[in-house]
């Protein structure tokens, strides 16, 4: 039987800026990982002792010191292991986003992230300087090469590896989540284990960060490209690989030294479950992190809403849940049962609050100014102001985080009211087209957990939507039907098509160009709005960056 090479994935859920405390969970796991697994070697993600991304952080004065004393704390700590982090090194004034490897009271070799990526939510040319050189260290008779994160997307990196006799890859990551991103590394790093013709070991970070959510998926791939070890996503833990080692007395460079066996392969999920799971652990994350006692929401009797709620009581337990009901004279009786119903099927706390008394002492105040003037939005808008000044009076009386309940097809368009349902601390379904929102109301009803339980009314999912704002109001009056208006998003969005781009697609030009134009008019809404979890390659907020103010014509 070919000796083994045990090297455990770390893979973690840290906190940014917690240089203290995830130094702790990287002794901690460092322990476990010798006691539990007698392993050889334990791999933490990409930046393990700030976590991902610092942002500006990374700009403090203190950091280098903060750093140097979380090293020393390891070092000192003397554990008969290897131990693989990522941190960031300032070297002579210019920080490099490194990879470093430990043992005992010893520092063996560091690496510099070569690949800086500076596109969709990554700013690393920001704060980094780019390394230049592999780094390749044996152990226990094996070359083991390092890369971090970007590293693996770019050919020169793992070529480099190879060159320098590497005959195995360890790869850290900080890689978020959006939706099939699993299925792109996998045939990335197929890819890269066949060119380089060495197994890889790729080690992921897992969390909510502000609106990134990290996946986890670490997962180790043989040298002939097929997955070998499949690590669950959207959970913290620690997974063993064995590697195999084949020839370790073998100078030969052409020899295969190693290679992982078939081991565990967690069940992959479907596209609709992985982005229920992410938005779940979004909002766990986001809550936890930032120490508030639960959430609140207002519960409409929508299907926005009533998704909203599954999610937070699915993140937080119910106990930590609260849901108002603000009716006012437009509020259907379908909605105040709904409301009801969904809330007693999920034993949250529940109130009914009219917002009637208060949406009249504003319009009494206002009487001079709204004078000889037509009934309008303006109207509408009070309504759902009014009950924005409820639950942000809850959120600050109890603790509470408010949580928003729109969805990307209304971010997009402008379909919300600034200061009344867009006020709050996270928008969960923010990067949720309403198409979406259908389909995960359904799974959550029919696939979620062991089996499926309704907790979203079915008169929900199958009335036509509605903001009840306006006496027989429907969003299809004013709005075109969503599986148009969620295409035609997504093609401008996230795809960056032009208008007669997307005309060429089969949409008629009136209905483009009033889409388009309300995208554009509403950027000055969207920057004001409440971050949520992303969940497409292309999400309002880090993602996607346009001028408030411009004059760009629409067109080709």
């Amino acid at each position: 039987m070919a000796r083994q090479l045990r090297v455990v994935m770390a893979q973690l859920n840290l906190m940014v800026g917690d240089i203290e405390g995830n130094t702790s969970l990287v002794l901690k796991n460092a322990e476990r990982a010798i006691s539990e697994f007698d392993a050889d070697v334990i791999v933490f993600p990409e930046l393990t002792l700030t976590a991902y991304p610092p942002e500006d952080l990374l700009l403090r004065p203190s950091l280098k010191l903060r750093i140097d004393r979380a090293i020393d704390a390891i070092l000192q700590a003397d554990l008969p292991i290897h131990i693989v982090l990522g941190f960031p090194e300032s070297i002579d004034g210019k920080l490099f986003n490194a990879l470093t490897v430990l043992e005992g009271d010893s520092r063996l070799a560091t690496y510099h992230k070569q690949c800086l990526p500076n596109y969709q939510v990554f700013d690393e040319r920001r704060y980094f300087h780019a390394g230049d050189k592999p780094c390749v260290l044996q152990i226990a008779g094996i070359r083991l090469g390092f890369t971090i994160c970007e590293d693996m997307w770019e050919q020169d990196p793992f070529q480099q590896a190879r060159d320098a006799g590497a005959d195995l890859m360890i790869n850290i990551n900080a890689s978020p989540y959006h939706i099939h991103k699993l299925e792109q590394r996998q045939a990335l790093l197929k890819q890269r284990s066949i060119e380089g013709g060495f197994p890889i070991i790729y080690v992921n970070l897992v969390g909510g960060q502000d609106e990134l959510v990290f996946d986890g998926a670490s997962m180790a791939m043989s040298a002939s490209g097929e997955c070998h070890y499949l690590a669950p996503n959207f959970e913290a833990g620690l997974h063993l690989v064995n590697v195999d080692i084949l020839n370790s007395d073998s100078q030969e460079f052409a020899a295969k030294r190693c290679e992982i066996p078939r081991q565990s392969l967690a069940a992959q999920q479907s596209s609709i479950a992985s982005v229920y799971q992410a938005l779940v652990l979004g909002v766990r994350d986001y809550v936890n992190k930032n120490k508030f006692v639960g959430t609140v929401l207002g519960l409409s009797g929508g299907i926005d809403s009533a998704l909203t709620l599954a999610i937070a009581v699915d993140a937080l337990g119910r106990d930590r849940v609260q849901a108002v009901m603000m009716p006012f004279e437009y509020t259907s009786k379908l909605s105040l049962d709904s409301a009801a119903e969904q809330a007693q099927s999920l034993g949250v706390e529940y109130q009914v609050i009219p917002i009637s008394l208060i949406y009249a002492a504003f319009i009494e105040a206002l009487k001079l100014e709204f004078a000889g003037l037509p009934v309008d939005v303006s109207e509408q808008n009070i309504q759902a102001r009014c009950r924005g000044v409820i639950l942000m009076a809850i959120s600050n009386k109890k603790q509470l985080m408010v949580l928003t309940t729109g969805n990307k097809s209304e971010c997009a368009v402008g379909y919300s009211t600034l200061y009344g349902d867009m006020a709050g601390g996270f928008d969960v379904l923010k990067d949720v087209s309403k198409t979406l929102v259908y389909q995960l109301a359904t799974y959550r009803n029919t696939e979620y957990g062991s089996q499926g339980e309704a907790v979203i009314p079915q008169q929900v999912i199958d009335r036509p939507p509605s903001a009840e704002l306006a006496p027989d109001q429907f969003d299809q009056d004013s709005l075109p039907p969503y599986d148009d208006l969620d295409r035609i998003l997504e093609l401008y969005i996230e795809n960056d098509y032009s208008a007669d781009a997307i005309v060429a697609e089969g949409y008629a030009e009136e209905v483009v160009m009033k889409v388009l134009r309300l995208v554009d008019l509403n950027e000055y809404k969207r920057r004001q709005s409440p971050v949520g979890v992303r969940l497409t390659p292309r999400g309002f907020g880090r993602d996607r960056r346009y001028p408030i103010t411009n004059a760009w014509p629409l067109g080709e």
